[in-house]
C-alpha cells in the first residue's frame, strides 16, 4: 500500500512520503499527516527476533512506502552504525518497577540522535528520487538537543546546509557548548534573545512566507526542517516503542498482546505521537503518559479539553521541554477531529490569533487514552535523588520529570501495567542540575569539572559527546534578536 501525506490544515494536495520529507511543512503551514496508518505486517513473536535496525526497517517501510528497501536500508545501515555505544543503541534498564528505554547512547547523548541520524540520509535520497537540484537548507530552532543532532547529522553532508537557532538563555551549558563548537562547513549556529517558542514561530514565518521561497530559489536553495514537524523525523520515532515492547516480549515480561503503557516527557509532542502513532499500526498500548515540567500547557490541555498558551514561560531543570506550543499536537488534534482539516485549520487560526482554542466534548473522549501530569522542579529533583538513592540507577532531569509523574499516575490509578518510560538524555548533559539534585553541586566548578565529580559519585563514565568539547574550539558566537531570524538566514546563504 503507498501511503500519501496530505497537510492538516485542508490542502488538498496529496504527496509522497519522500516529498513531505523534502518540503518539511505544508505550503499552507499545516504538517504532513499520512492519509492511512498502515498496521504492522510482521507479528510481534516475529519483530522481537530483530535487531534496532530490521525493527526500523520494518516499521518504517510502512510509512515511506515510496522509498524502495534498497534505498530505505541503505539509510538505516549509514544511520545506525558504530556511533552508538551500546551494541542494542536502546537498551531498556528496569529500576523501581519501570523500564526506563535508554535513547541517549548516539553521538550527542539525547534521543533525538535516534532520529535525525537517519534524517539526513532520507533527505539526500528524497532529494534524487524527485530530481532535486537545488540545495537544501535545513532551518531548525531548538530547545537544546535537536540543534546539536541535527548538526552532528547534516555537517558536511553535501547538498545541504543546516542553520540552527537556539534561545541564547534558554539551554544547559553543555547544550550550548555542544552546538557552538560545531565543525562543518556547511554548518550555522544562531543564539536569540527570546525563548523556544520564539525561535520556533520565527522558523515557521519563514518557511511559509512565499517570497522568501522565491527569493531563495532565484539563489539555488530550498527550505527544509528538522524539527519533528517533519515526518521524516517522526516516523523513525516510532520505532522506539515497538522495539521496547518487542524486548519485553523478548525477555518474557510480557506476553504477545499484553497491553502496556508508555510514559513520555514532552515538550514539542512528537515523541509521544510517534507512541500514538506505534498503537494505530497496532502495537498494544493502554495509557499515554504525557508528562510536563513546569511549563504545564500540555497537561492543562488533557485535564481542561483548553490548550491556552497564554502564561508565563518559565526557565527549568529541563529546559528542552520549555515549551508552551506544542507544535506536534496539531496532528493529534487533526485526528481526533475525525481527520478534519478544516477543524484543525480553525483550531489554529484560533491559536495564532487568541494564543489558545478549546476542542469538542466528542474530541475529548478520543483522549480518555491519555493521561497528563506535570512535575515541579522540587519534584524533578527528588525523583532523580530517589531513584538513584534506592536503585544507584541515575537518571537526567527529563527523564526524572517522566519518573515523577509516572509514580503519581500509579497513585491516582492503581494500574499496574508493565511500563516503558522513554529516557530522553544522558545525565551529563544537564551535569550541574544533576548535582544539585543528588547534593552535590559545587558553585566553585564549572559544568565539566562538575563532570568528573559527577562520575565519581554515580560510577558513571562520562561520554565521549561530553569529553570532546571540554576544549573544543567556539566556532559559532553569533546572537540576533527574535524579529531578525530571516536577515540572519540571508546572511548565512551568501
Amino acid at each position: 500500500m503507498n501511503v500519501m501525506y496530505s497537510s492538516t490544515r485542508g490542502d488538498k494536495k496529496k504527496v509522497t512520503a519522500s516529498q513531505a520529507i523534502l518540503q518539511g511543512l505544508a505550503s499552507d503551514g499545516g504538517l504532513f499527516v499520512p492519509d492511512s496508518i498502515p498496521k504492522l505486517d510482521k507479528s510481534l513473536s516475529e519483530l522481537k527476533e530483530m535487531d534496532y535496525r530490521e525493527t526500523a526497517y520494518q516499521v518504517m517501510k510502512l510509512l515511506l512506502s515510496d522509498f524502495t528497501e534498497e534505498e530505505l536500508r541503505y539509510c538505516i545501515e549509514h544511520a545506525y552504525d558504530s556511533k552508538f555505544d551500546t551494541p542494542e543503541m536502546a537498551p531498556m534498564t528496569e529500576a523501581d518497577g519501570a523500564f526506563y528505554l535508554e535513547l541517549y547512547h548516539g553521538k550527542t547523548i539525547a534521543f533525538k540522535d535516534m532520529a535525525l541520524s537517519i534524517l539526513p540520509y532520507l533527505m539526500t535520497t528524497a532529494a534524487k528520487k524527485n530530481q532535486i537540484k537545488n540545495e537544501i537548507v535545513i532551518l531548525t530552532a531548538t530547545s537544546g538537543d535537536t540543534g546539536k543532532a541535527a548538526l552532528a547529522g547534516f555537517a558536511n553532508v553535501p547538498g545541504t546546509r543546516i542553520c540552527v537557532f537556539y534561545p541564547k538563555n534558554g539551554v544547559s551549558p553543555i547544550q550550548e557548548k555542544q552546538m557552538v563548537t560545531q565543525e562543518g562547513d556547511n554548518t550555522c549556529v544562531i543564539g536569540i534573545e527570546g525563548n523556544f517558542d520564539d525561535a520556533q514561530t520565527g522558523v515557521k514565518k519563514i518557511f511559509t512566507d512565499p517570497d522568501f521561497a522565491k527569493e531563495l530559489d532565484e539563489k539555488g536553495f530550498q527550505f527544509s526542517s528538522a524539527n519533528s514537524i517533519n515526518i521524516g523525523r517522526l516516523v523513525p520515532q516510532i520505532v522506539y516503542y515497538v522495539y521496547a515492547y518487542t524486548r519485553l516480549l523478548k525477555e518474557g515480561r510480557i506476553a504477545e498482546g499484553d497491553p502496556i503503557n508508555v510514559v513520555v516527557p514532552t515538550g514539542n509532542f512528537g515523541n509521544i505521537l510517534a507512541a500514538y502513532y506505534a498503537s494505530k499500526m497496532g502495537l498494544p498500548i493502554k495509557t499515554f503518559i504525557c508528562a510536563s515540567n513546569s511549563n504545564k500547557v500540555l497537561y492543562d490541555f488533557f485535564k481542561t479539553g483548553e490548550y491556552d498558551r497564554n502564561r508565563e514561560f518559565v526557565l527549568t531543570s529541563s529546559p528542552s521541554m520549555d515549551i508552551l506550543i506544542s507544535s506536534n499536537l496539531e496532528r493529534l488534534i487533526y485526528h481526533i477531529a475525525g481527520d478534519d482539516a478544516n477543524a484543525d485549520a480553525s483550531y489554529m487560526k484560533e491559536l495564532s490569533e487568541n494564543g489558545k482554542y478549546e476542542i469538542t466534548d466528542s474530541m475529548r473522549k478520543e483522549l480518555d487514552c491519555f493521561y497528563g501530569g506535570f512535575a515541579t522542579e522540587e519534584e524533578t529533583a527528588s525523583a532523580i535523588k530517589n531513584l538513584f538513592d534506592n536503585t544507584g540507577y541515575l537518571i537526567d532531569t527529563h527523564t526524572a520529570v517522566a519518573s515523577s509523574v509516572y509514580d503519581r499516575y500509579v497513585k491516582d490509578t492503581g494500574d499496574k501495567t508493565v511500563t516503558v518510560i522513554a529516557s530522553t538524555a544522558s545525565p551529563y548533559k544537564f551535569t550541574r542540575s544533576v548535582m544539585q539534585a543528588l547534593g552535590k553541586d559545587d558553585a566553585s566548578l564549572d559544568d565539566f569539572q562538575l563532570a568528573d565529580k559527577l562520575s565519581e559519585v554515580s560510577g558513571v563514565e562520562i561520554p565521549e559527546a561530553v569529553t570532546s568539547i571540554r576544549d573544543a574550539k567556539v566556532r559559532h558566537d553569533k546572537v540576533v534578536a527574535k524579529d531578525a531570524l530571516a536577515d540572519a538566514v540571508r546572511e548565512f546563504l551568501r
